[in-house]
């Protein structure tokens, strides 16, 4: 089974499964097209992190089988000629003093993108068919052209407003994203509408290099020349070095117990430790019994909205690069300890809502999709450019994107995600993964799922989670269900499908409620591919915010 936010997407996932291919050769096919047919979200110039499933050892063939769960961490790191005062020279340069926000635009929040290392590794461990054969079918999306859906035309569109009138950069985005077409009938700058064709050469180009290659050509080879190049000739700081230095990690994930079940997380420099703080919170402020009153029960929503601001609390205070965490003394246990989050959930007030100053999330646009095979392998999967179509950046002869994950650095001295060179910033993409906890105390994979969308994700799984356990839905209707997101401080926007007696509930207790126009890609677009409760086979969502379906092989 393949569940993706694009259909031609799920498509060639599925494609792979049938002629042999694993569950890993299945997403690294469908992360290369996504590169391809949306890439208002993602694309060769960002990063990666997967969380793979595999059966045990006799029990291959077993779907739902007991085994382990592997982490991926495939995010890349800030050029090692990053420095604050780098920073802090660039923005005084730019007539930009004392910014406590990082910028988006440029070459000062590019780092080394990861997510094509992310491929290889994913591959060389899990893969059945040969790199090549893995990428073919993105180039010839790339090669031959593709029909593009409505939502990633919208996306499109927007980025075209931004991205294709900027004097620095944006020559080289239209020339690549927005050329003109159909004979000079469409003009340069104008982005594809749904149902029309659009062809990416460029990227073709780049794909064919890099299967040919397994990847070495991006990182050792001659399209880390011409990143490196780009960078000494526009400003930017990337080097060869940080290109051939860049590694991706396996990781041991995190998880915290939920309903019986456990939510796995990547550790930090990922922001999923926020999701699993708020379910530790809920085990201790809505015990099993206090589920009723259904899923949209202000009462309810109100736990899971204060406990997700005690999340972002943590998260916001600890995450960063990881090695930078424990020179502090900080691991991901010590912030799930039973004690740390018994003071957290004593913090929280049944009857009103509290701003525990959270900090103001991080946005991002990203794709998240699961794969399965019959031999019991799951991944679940997720990589980004950040916002949109990355920084702006995009490398001349190859039309790569660099992806703008440094703008998650804070510029505030002393923090432990302050900006530095070569560190990995605090990441907002976060792959999930639901087991059954046995009886033994053992751990069967029960879900691989996620909820893209920069600070919507932890929120997302948490929303996803609850309805998948104490409500028992179904992956469509957990999916489906309406969404809220916490903004900063006491502001909750919430879709305009949630109920108007929950609204004023919320109200009541001192929420301030902004209604969203329309439920979209800004409450995140999730994936889901859950293990049948008779563990022979597997049950599937894909969420109506996205362009995509579930395919079965």
């Amino acid at each position: 089974m393949v569940a993706t936010s694009q259909v031609l997407a799920s498509d060639i996932g599925v494609d792979v499964l049938r002629r042999g291919g694993s569950a890993a050769d299945a997403a690294v096919a469908v992360a290369a097209a996504l590169t391809v047919c949306e890439p208002t979200t993602n694309g060769l110039g960002g990063d990666c992190f997967a969380l793979v499933w595999e059966p045990g050892d006799g029990h291959a063939g077993s779907v739902g089988s007991r085994g382990r769960l592997h982490g991926l961490n495939a995010s890349g790191r800030s050029p090692a000629a990053l420095t604050p005062g780098a920073v802090a020279g660039a923005l005084d340069e730019q007539r930009i003093p004392g910014r406590r926000r990082y910028p988006t635009r440029g070459w000062l929040p590019v780092t080394v993108p990861g997510q094509v290392d992310g491929w290889v590794q994913l591959h060389k461990r899990f893969g059945r068919l040969p790199f090549a054969e893995c990428l073919a079918g993105a180039i010839a999306l790339a090669r031959d052209g593709y029909a593009v859906a409505p939502q990633t035309a919208e996306l499109w569109d927007r980025s075209a407003a931004a991205f294709g009138t900027d004097e620095t950069w944006g020559a080289a985005w239209r020339e690549v994203f927005a050329p003109a077409r159909g004979g000079g009938l469409i003009p340069e700058g104008r982005a594809p509408r749904a149902g029309e064709s659009i062809q990416l050469p460029a990227l073709a180009r780049t794909l064919e290099s890099i299967a040919a290659t397994h990847g070495e050509s991006f990182y050792r080879g001659e399209i880390a020349q011409a990143i490196a190049a780009h960078a000494a000739a526009t400003g930017g700081l990337i080097t060869e070095a940080d290109l051939a230095a860049c590694a991706a990690d396996w990781v041991t994930p995190i998880g915290a117990p939920y309903r019986g079940h456990r939510l796995l997380e990547i550790p930090p420099n990922g922001q999923g430790v926020a999701a699993l703080i708020a379910l530790g919170v809920l085990e201790r402020i809505s015990p099993r019994d206090a589920t009723g009153g259904g899923a949209m029960d202000p009462a309810r929503l109100h736990r899971m909205i204060e406990a997700i601001k005690l999340g972002f609390l943590v998260a916001h205070s600890h995450v960063a690069d990881a090695a930078e965490m424990s020179r502090r003394g900080v691991t991901p246990e010590s912030l799930l300890a039973p004690a740390a989050l018994d003071q957290l959930a004593a913090r929280f007030d049944t009857s009103r809502a509290q701003d525990f100053v959270a900090g103001t999330p991080k946005p991002g646009g990203t794709v998240q999709f699961c794969t399965a095979d019959s031999s019991g392998l799951m991944v679940s999967f997720i990589q980004s450019n950040y916002t949109g179509f990355g920084s702006g950046v995009v490398i001349p002869g190859w039309g790569i994107a660099m992806q703008n994950r440094g703008a998650c650095f804070t510029l505030e001295p002393g923090h432990p995600n302050e900006v530095g060179p070569s560190k990995r910033p605090y990441h907002t993409i976060i792959p999930g993964f639901l087991t059954q906890i046995n009886a033994d105390g053992s751990d069967s994979p029960a879900a691989a799922l996620g909820v893209m969308g920069g600070f919507m994700q932890p929120q997302g799984h948490v929303q996803v989670v609850s309805h998948l356990l104490d409500h028992m839905m179904t992956p469509q209707a957990a999916l489906d269900m309406p969404r809220w997101q916490w903004m900063e401080s006491m502001t909750i926007r919430v879709e305009p499908q949630l109920p108007a007696d929950a609204i004023e509930g919320l109200r009541s207790l001192g929420h301030h409620i902004e209604i969203a126009a329309k439920a979209d890609v800004a409450f995140g677009r999730g994936q889901i591919i859950a293990v049948a409760g008779s563990g022979t086979g597997y049950t599937g969502g894909s969420d109506f915010r996205a362009d995509g379906c579930v395919r079965t092989a």
